[in-house]
């Protein structure tokens, strides 16, 4: 099983759930973050004084699936969150040991 985490900007949000739907993936969490890369903030005009802000509002959407779908799960979120900007964002696949769902004590894949 793999972990994947994409930071992706907000109005891609909705784009990249459909499009994961559309595979099959159905379960994700969903996260409001903040932070800065190679972006490194931007500055805003407010109430006419422009002031820096250094870490960026996106969104961070986890999705736990097999290590079968990940292909399609990382290639799903790249194509539909890139808009080929500086901070379109990032994907992290990490590996799980094991999950458990909490109703039925159902344990690996069968939690999903």
């Amino acid at each position: 099983m793999k972990k994947v985490e994409a930071i992706v900007r907000h109005f891609k949000l909705e784009d990249v759930k459909n499009a994961l739907t559309e595979h099959g993936i159905h379960g994700m969490t969903v996260s409001e973050v903040r932070g800065f890369g190679r972006q490194k903030g931007h500055t805003e005009i407010y109430r006419g004084t422009e002031y820096a802000v250094d870490f960026v509002p996106k969104v961070k959407i986890e999705v736990v699936c097999s290590d079968a779908n990940l292909p399609a799960v990382v290639d799903t979120i790249l194509q539909t969150a890139q808009t080929g900007q500086i901070g379109d964002g990032k994907i992290f696949v990490t590996d799980l040991a094991d999950s458990i769902r909490i109703r039925t004590g159902e344990r690996g894949e069968d939690a999903l």
